[in-house]
């Protein structure tokens, strides 16, 4: 089984408390975790890539615990989001390895998470930065939710490793008044309303 190794990670917060019109009640919080790992597919092609997906698992749950504890606790959590970024021995396909054990594992831990999650993927060298992108956690079309917080590192991904992130988010834009779905609205819960 190829080994992730686990170079480092780095947690950003943001607490937005005015965006040019009034301020709101509660400032929006936005958080990420990235972590920079060993590709040991780089410089290669490999068939079966699924497989390998299940050796991420531990490292999604714990990067979605930490980010949990850094924004203080899961109360309010109400947008999700993951992205991953090669480095430039890597290929595209070895950033969807993370797919499942970053997505699954924030809704794990999320409880009722029940819409998709947003996902980005590219390829990139030392800080370079990627838009990890936002969404409500149970309904995929609350415009309010829609966003993305950038994310980087200086010293990575190196050509042999990949960069994986994860964001959350409590409530939406600041000053979001472009209609849509409301989440005082969300009926189905099945993530598609």
């Amino acid at each position: 089984m190829p080994e992730f190794t686990l170079r480092k990670t780095m947690i950003f917060l943001e607490d937005i408390a005015h965006d040019g019109g009034p301020a709101p009640e509660v400032p929006r919080q936005r958080g990420a975790i990235v972590a920079l790992v060993k590709n040991p597919f780089a410089g290669q092609y490999v068939e079966d890539l699924t497989s390998h997906m299940d050796a991420l698992k531990p490292l999604g749950l714990m990067m979605t615990d930490r980010l949990i504890a850094a924004m203080g606790g899961i109360e309010g959590i109400d947008g999700y989001g993951k992205a991953a970024m090669c480095g430039e021995a890597g290929e595209l396909e070895h950033t969807a390895l993370w797919h499942v054990p970053g997505g699954y594992s924030m809704r794990e831990r999320l409880g009722e998470a029940l819409a998709i999650v947003p996902s980005a993927m590219k390829q990139g060298g030392p800080g370079t930065r990627i838009d990890v992108p936002l969404g409500h956690i149970n309904a995929a079309y609350v415009r309010s939710h829609f966003d993305a917080m950038e994310v980087g590192l200086p010293d990575g991904p190196r050509a042999d490793e990949l960069m994986f992130a994860l964001a959350m988010s409590r409530g939406g834009r600041v000053h979001a008044r472009m209609g849509g779905l409301e989440v005082s609205q969300i009926a189905k819960m099945d993530g598609l309303r």
